[in-house]
């Protein structure tokens, strides 16, 4: 009977703005995500994270949806703004505190955290001095890094850094869809996307050297895989490629890539990938990008590349391709009845597959599906029932092609649903529901949906009934 490994981690994930609220509570500093809420237009609904999930006062509540779930881990991502309202310096206790009750609260039942350090929203005093921009944020953020070894490694023993560079960089800093809502030069944003992986490199440092007992560490990256169209040898060489393909075509008719935003360089793998796991950017990619190429040094990528002990990939849509003699590869169009999601994502579970296999052939590390899951628009029936089917259906399919992958001995580690709860999706505002959990945001009221029932049978069962 197939199944995943028997140490394999079932877990689900969220991040802080998204879900925690409370935003002016117990000496919390604004985010860059407050203040680009405040922006007209910014948000399709005009909302914010203020409220959320309210997760900061009803965490305990939470926590007994998760335990009732089966969830042997939950990722969630610390506030720097509630821990150092200044960015960095004086520290604030009572955001200390609230992440300690939660921990514990995990803890006591047998649900393993998984902190990720930075999930987008940086404290507004920083980004008022060029954020990520700056050159000293990477010392800022190894600051911030080695406070929380401190007070929390000893119960948490695994750690992501930075979630998704190329969307708080690429669709931050130079798309200008997210905070801080910025529209900079591609040698600009490279810049503030090299400052970003140093500061990934001086949290490494700071986590191992402030640890209280052994942890693990790494990044989580996403981009769009590219996968066979048929698998034969070559479009298998040709997909390899193409995921680690730097420099990617503006506009393609063929929708090969999933956000129709003209952020190459920016959006790929390999740009921030190949620096950490291998010690140097993309040597095509240095030789093509000429005067837009950022700053750096020796002594920088040396900072870079510290050892870490896996790979984090949020995975959610790809593209199909083949073999081409003139490029290397090219992409084809997606079979006819393609099914979307209602954010208007391809469908593609290949990628579950592939992107492991794939990541693994490059760097060998072990991989964590750090995030993986569907938005839908679901809605309470007369009962208090959420049917969710074709969030099933996604969740089924995605897995049946990660279980593969650890058929044929690649080590995944784990994997994260996106999301536990129905959460503040950024820019798109409360309009996309992820969670397997209903959130009612007038009320607060959450229902397990159809998805969160089916989920705690495939823990149960180690995912051997996919």
């Amino acid at each position: 009977m197939a199944q995943f490994e028997a140490d394999f981690i079932w877990g689900a994930a969220t991040s802080a703005y998204q879900i925690e609220g409370a935003v002016a509570s117990d000496g919390r500093s604004d985010s860059n995500w407050d203040a680009f809420c405040r922006k007209p237009g910014a948000i399709r609904d005009y909302s914010s994270g203020a409220e959320a999930c309210q997760h900061y006062n009803r965490w305990q509540d939470d926590i007994s949806l998760m335990a009732d779930i089966g969830l042997q881990a939950y990722r969630f991502s610390i506030a720097w703004s509630r821990i150092l309202p200044g960015g960095f310096g004086k520290l604030n206790q009572k955001g200390l505190d609230f992440y300690n009750r939660l921990i514990d609260g995990l803890l006591k039942e047998n649900i393993q955290p998984y902190i990720t350090l930075f999930h987008w929203d940086l404290p507004q005093v920083l980004e008022e001095v060029g954020g990520w921009q700056n050159p000293d944020i990477a010392l800022w953020f190894g600051e911030y890094a080695g406070i929380l070894s401190e007070h929390f490694s000893d119960r948490v023993s695994h750690w992501f850094t930075l979630n998704e560079p190329q969307c708080f960089i690429g669709l931050g800093y130079y798309a200008g869809t997210k905070a801080p809502g910025l529209k900079l030069s591609v040698r600009d944003s490279l810049q503030a996307l090299h400052n970003a992986l140093l500061a990934h490199g001086h949290a490494v440092k700071a986590l191992r050297g402030l640890a209280k007992k052994p942890i693990r560490v790494g990044p989580v990256q996403t981009g769009s895989v590219a996968y066979p169209f048929e698998n034969t040898e070559a479009n298998r060489a040709a997909a390899y490629k193409a995921t680690f393909n730097v420099f990617a075509a503006e506009e393609d008719s063929h929708d090969c890539y999933l956000w129709k935003v003209p952020v190459n360089p920016l959006w790929n793998f390999a740009w921030y990938s190949d620096p950490i796991f291998l010690g140097q950017y993309p040597e095509e990619a240095v030789e093509a990008l000429g005067a837009n190429l950022p700053d750096f040094s020796d002594a920088d990528m040396e900072i870079i590349s510290q050892p870490v002990d896996y790979c984090g990939l949020n995975l959610y849509s790809g593209f199909p391709v083949v073999a081409d003699a003139e490029h290397s590869w090219a992409c084809v169009d997606r079979p006819l009845g393609n099914p979307l999601t209602a954010f208007k994502w391809s469908v593609t579970p290949e990628i579950m597959y592939w992107a492991p296999k794939f990541f693994y052939e490059r760097y060998q590390l072990p991989i964590y599906v750090a995030e993986n899951g569907m938005s839908a628009h679901d809605w309470v029936e007369a009962d208090g029932s959420v049917h969710d089917p074709q969030r099933i259906q996604f969740l089924k399919a995605y897995l049946r092609e990660y279980r593969r992958a650890s058929e044929e001995g690649i080590p995944i580690k784990g994997y994260f649903l996106w999301s536990l709860m129905d959460n503040f999706e950024w820019e798109q505002g409360y309009e996309e529901r992820f969670g397997i959990i209903h959130v009612d945001f007038e009320t607060q009221q959450r229902r397990l949906k159809d998805s969160a029932y089916w989920y705690a049978d495939c823990i149960a069962t180690k995912g051997s009934r996919l």
